[in-house]
């Protein structure tokens, strides 16, 4: 069993810049691949990134890709999401999630067993 939280979310303007961070607590996943996946209203949640065990691989949205990074700290047992050059489009609750078996790196979001209770990123313009 994993819990996790996010934090770092916030309002900005266009063209700024936020880290999220998604700590885990009750085991530790260095092991296990995570991804974040955001909800804007009255949309689908959607994939954004996700990063291998390692942290040697990671899979991007071409929405965000080039402009957000993902990256872990498997000491602290915490990912980040640095998101850099946000626009209004990016506004939505931003969610990590932990892949509960070993495994590549996936997009989908049946394949994600615990989830954090979401951040929300507000982008003004």
């Amino acid at each position: 069993q994993v819990q996790l939280v996010e934090s770092g979310g916030g309002l900005v303007q266009a063209g700024d810049s936020l880290r999220l961070a998604c700590a885990a607590s009750g085991r530790p996943f260095s092991s296990y691949v995570m991804g974040w996946f955001r909800q804007a209203p009255g949309k689908e949640r959607e994939f954004v990134a996700c990063i291998s065990g390692s942290g040697r691989n990671t899979d991007y949205a071409d929405s965000v890709k080039g402009r957000f990074t993902i990256s872990k700290d498997n000491v602290k047992n915490t990912a980040y999401l640095q998101m850099n050059l946000l626009k209004p489009e990016d506004t939505a609750v931003y969610y990590c999630a932990v892949r509960g078996s070993g495994g590549f790196v996936t997009s989908d979001e049946g394949d994600y067993n615990y989830w954090g209770q979401g951040t929300q990123v507000t982008v003004s313009s």
